[in-house]
């Protein structure tokens, strides 16, 4: 049994059942190749920039002060290293299934079906936080333009309920703008057999008139994608240069160094810990580039344009995302950004730079980042779908193309629902850590499997990674990490093993980070392992140290529930299995 969980699909085979599916007369053909290089950058940067920078943005500031920079520096090399990792992948497997295809090459078919089931969680639940930010921007901006929605139909029923909960227990805290909404929708909504009628009606319509878009085509989506990528970079770059003026300008860069708790000035108020604590919204912010990898079989040269597509739209973001965290927290102390879920528009307000004009620009920019965004992950995940139904773990139903759309047409109805019904009994709270430590879990695998695969001889005109051995450098760099860490925290490593209730999960998790980092140099000495993915490996391990013991479990149950799904379909139907 242990060998049917590990069977590994050649890559040559994968590529013979690309082919064959694309001249199969039954199968609808192929999905149009009609994607170039400025297309997948322009899809790249479509997906990262959303509602990371304009929504989760906020509370990681709040978390890490002006210091958030750092972290999204350590975040962008992880993603770099990562998409080189991808990028190889998809140059020696330029067909649609992302990180799923690349790890039943590597690893095996179990970990092909994990990470395929985590994707899930990047694409389709992350996609329930974006309509949800989505609709906060677009309300905002039906206010701005005096039309109203009835708060019972602009909120999640979760939100409506916990603000009650949390007035009961605290009838003395201060009510803030959004929490009297939330009190106003629970008030007012109609009832219906003793429930309250609350959910988010504008995410839903969104969702809806994304999920049809795509069942369209993919010419369609590359053609609106593109028009809103040129819209939201111009509304960025400005939003950019007038908050950096207004800093400069009235001389607030005193807020780049706010008085901590010891009543010093730091970069780094909150310390490293609480730059760290950022690392969900901040890593959210990322997330995307590798939905490119997605659209392989659409691209019209995969192995040369793939690679390009992600590095680009990866450095221009990384590049835009780091300007972006300078201007607001030198715009507004870091401390007015708790709970503030537009931090964009929120630096413009009439108690901070009182920009009006700017406060409307940027909310339309959030509806076009945001829609964009949602645009990308829905296309990502039916072509998931669509892999895994052709290797067997799925329904046949899930690989059907449509005749006339080109597009994976069941796939791309289910992805909507699962998307849509969630907005109806959720909220964005609890879908950001829990599509962050998926989407890490994923690059983890992705890294790891490059270290995996068997080498090859370069080829001209395909992207080739670098190869650097890593026998003495990667253990180097880890002496050197453990060095740096007592150098700047002489007490960090006997604070480390003084696990409390509060730090049993950060404590644990970063023991189990350099316990695998010892191991993996042992590695790197025996085998001459190339030192990219190493690297993308160990900054990408180092990033999950971040998430909470809650996350863990959320994450544990889920892929649980997914194995009971494998065993009961996909072990037993695999194609692998019955060749």
């Amino acid at each position: 049994m242990a060998n049917e969980l590990f069977r590994t699909k050649k890559i040559d085979k994968i590529l013979r059942d690309a082919e064959m599916m694309a001249e199969d007369p039954h199968a609808g053909a192929g999905l149009k190749r009609v994607l170039t290089m400025r297309d997948l950058t322009f899809f790249g940067i479509a997906a990262i920039i959303g509602a990371g920078s304009f929504s989760s943005l906020g509370m990681a500031v709040f978390s890490g002060g002006p210091g958030v920079v750092v972290l999204f520096v350590i975040c962008g090399v992880a993603c770099g290293f990562t998409a080189l990792c991808y990028s190889e992948f998809a140059s020696r497997i330029p067909v649609a299934g992302s990180a799923y295809t690349y790890a039943y090459a590597s690893f095996g078919e179990l970990f092909a079906w994990i990470i395929g089931w985590a994707l899930i969680m990047e694409y389709s639940i992350g996609n329930i936080y974006v309509a949800f930010s989505w609709s906060d921007y677009f309300t905002g901006f039906l206010q701005r333009m005096n039309i109203h929605i009835p708060d019972y139909l602009t909120c999640s029923y979760m939100e409506a309920h916990g603000a009650v909960l949390s007035q009961a227990a605290n009838a003395s805290a201060q009510v803030t703008e959004s929490t009297k909404e939330l009190l106003n929708a629970w008030a007012s909504a109609p009832v219906i057999g003793g429930l309250r009628i609350i959910f988010d009606l504008p995410a839903l319509v969104i969702n809806f008139c994304i999920t049809a878009l795509v069942y369209r085509g993919v010419k369609e989506s590359r053609n609106f994608s593109n028009a809103m990528v040129v819209l939201k970079l111009c509304i960025v770059m400005l939003v950019i240069l007038v908050g950096g003026y207004y800093i400069f300008h009235s001389g607030l860069t005193a807020n780049w160094h706010p008085v901590n708790a010891a009543g010093e000035k730091s970069f780094m108020p909150n310390g490293f810990t609480g730059v760290m604590g950022a690392v969900s919204g901040v890593f959210f912010a990322y997330i995307g580039f590798d939905a490119v990898s997605v659209l392989a079989e659409e691209s019209k040269n995969p192995q040369r344009d793939l690679p390009r597509g992600m590095i680009a739209s990866l450095v221009i973001c990384t590049v835009i995302y780091i300007i972006l965290a300078l201007v607001l927290t030198g715009a507004v102390v870091y401390t007015k950004f708790e709970n503030v879920g537009d931090p964009l528009a929120f630096i413009f307000e009439p108690q901070n730079l009182d920009v009006a004009w700017m406060q409307v620009l940027v909310s339309i920019c959030a509806v076009v980042a945001m829609t964009s965004v949602l645009l990308v992950f829905q296309m990502g995940q039916p072509r998931i779908w669509m892999s895994m139904s052709r290797d067997g773990l799925l329904p046949p139903v899930f690989e059907k193309i449509h005749h006339k759309y080109q597009t994976p047409s069941f796939s791309t109805i289910i992805t909507g629902l699962i998307v849509g019904i969630p907005i109806l009994f959720t909220d964005k709270e609890f879908v950001l850590d829990f599509t962050s430590i998926a989407t890490l879990f994923a690059f983890v695998l992705v890294c790891g499997g490059v270290l995996l695969i068997p080498t090859k001889e370069k080829t001209p005109g395909k992207f080739n990674i670098p190869y650097i051995n890593s026998k003495f450098i990667f253990p180097l760099i880890i002496v050197a990490a453990f060095m740096m860490a007592l150098i700047l925290d002489k007490q960090y490593f006997s604070n480390l093993f003084s696990i409390t209730e509060d730090n049993a999960s950060y404590n644990v998790s970063n023991i189990v980070f350099w316990c695998v980092m010892v191991i993996l140099s042992g590695f790197a000495y025996m085998k001459n392992w190339s030192l990219i993915p190493l690297l993308g490996l160990s900054t990408c391990l180092y990033l999950l140290t971040g998430m909470t013991g809650t996350n863990w479990a959320w994450f544990g149950s889920w892929l649980v529930l997914g194995l009971l799904v494998y065993f009961s379909y996909g072990y037993k139907k695999s194609k692998l299995k019955t060749a």
